[in-house]
């Protein structure tokens, strides 16, 4: 399965829970998963099969959802090739 990578931008709305606790519960969710990441200071961004990123976006919906967002805004973008796999390495080697 070709790789691809997506940029996710999690943005909690609460009256009661500080947005960043529940920002931090999306970033954990993204470590815990086992697919090469990158934390940016506005989005996180993810290498893995579309399937299995996609999986860890529902998770973070659902995660942050109830860690106490009342609405939530996940921005997504995503990179994927015809043929070949969308890497991380691939867009910063120049800058490495």
């Amino acid at each position: 399965m070709d790789k691809v990578n997506l940029a996710i931008q999690v943005l909690p709305f609460s009256d009661k829970e500080d947005k960043y606790t529940i920002i931090d519960k999306a970033i954990a969710i993204i470590a815990n998963s086992g697919l090469k990441h990158i934390v940016c200071p506005f989005e996180t961004v993810v290498e893995g099969t579309y399937d299995e990123v996609m999986e860890v976006v529902q998770d973070i919906k659902h995660s942050c959802l109830m860690a106490g967002a009342d609405d939530l805004i996940i921005n997504m973008k995503l990179h994927a090739k015809k043929n070949g796999d969308a890497l991380i390495d691939d867009k910063l080697e120049k800058y490495s």
